[in-house]
């Protein structure tokens, strides 16, 4: 794994800002000439996906399992700016269990001034149903990487309740228009990573201006949940290192999972190679 990680590792402030806010943003977390090989490789994929020769503009869609698709998705797995911050806050029994890549066009200009709630919600659907407490366990995590510029209002910018992971509801206003109070856009240029825990209620903001929002998640989860989606990548494994093949989900078997051995999490070990023990205590 790339040792630039060890330059990166999560810091006292963002360890608070998660544990009291439930997000915080990293700006520049991938280089702009990284920013463009990503989003070429969005549009190759989404035009497939969309059976075209190439991705129309007025592109609107929401692809799972979209990790496997490309390598330069691939890179992102353990990219060192922010992959340290992930096992800073989950540990090293991870992997990724869900990736999400959402391509949010403009509105209508009829749509612009018609006032509609965000589609408030917690991520990892039946868990907030039937895992107990209050609040419920954390889990997982996803890392948000902004590819296009969400650096002012009306660009369907990623939307919080600050703090409202530490509840299992939220109150709603009944009017069924109006968002909740505290609700904030984050505002986000190309290349910024936004951390952000599941229990997070969020929603995506209405795009009202002239630039299509594309937005890569990483869903990164304890290695014993069941993946989220279908993690279509066994033709990458053979390829990738032990580190990289643990955050794809390979395991020695099943008990792999939940009582790992050196070979199932290859990330401890190199995590208390650099850090020392105190870093893999647990």
């Amino acid at each position: 794994m790339n040792p630039l990680c060890l330059e990166h590792c999560l810091t006292e402030t963002e360890k608070q800002q998660f544990e009291e806010n439930g997000f915080f943003a990293v700006e520049d977390a991938i280089p702009q000439e990284m920013v463009e090989k990503l989003i070429a490789a969005v549009d190759r994929v989404g035009a497939k996906h969309l059976d075209k020769d190439e991705l129309p503009p007025d592109a609107n869609f929401n692809l799972l399992d979209f990790v496997g698709r490309d390598e330069s998705f691939i890179e992102l797995l353990d990219w060192h700016t922010t992959f340290p911050k992930v096992w800073g806050i989950l540990g090293w029994n991870i992997k990724l269990y869900h990736s999400h890549l959402i391509v949010l066009p403009p509105l209508p200009p009829d749509e612009h001034d018609k006032q509609r709630r965000l589609g408030w919600h917690q991520d990892s659907g039946r868990l907030n149903i039937e895992l107990e407490g209050n609040p419920r366990p954390r889990v997982s995590l996803k890392v948000a990487y902004f590819l296009t510029d969400t650096s002012v209002p009306g660009r369907g910018n990623f939307s919080v309740l600050p703090g409202s992971h530490r509840f299992n509801q939220v109150e709603m206003p009944e009017d069924n228009t109006t968002d909740p109070e505290h609700a904030i856009p984050v505002f986000a240029k190309p290349g910024t990573a936004v951390f952000f825990d599941r229990r997070l209620w969020h929603a995506a903001g209405r795009n009202t201006s002239d630039i299509t929002r594309k937005v890569l998640f990483y869903g990164y989860s304890y290695r014993w949940l069941q993946p989220r989606d279908n993690m279509t990548v066994e033709h990458v494994m053979e390829n990738a290192d032990p580190i990289r093949q643990q955050i794809l989900g390979k395991s020695t078997g099943g008990m792999g999972y939940t009582s790992p051995g050196e070979k199932d999490v290859p990330l401890r070990s190199w995590i208390q190679e650099n850090l020392g023990s105190e870093a893999v205590a647990h």
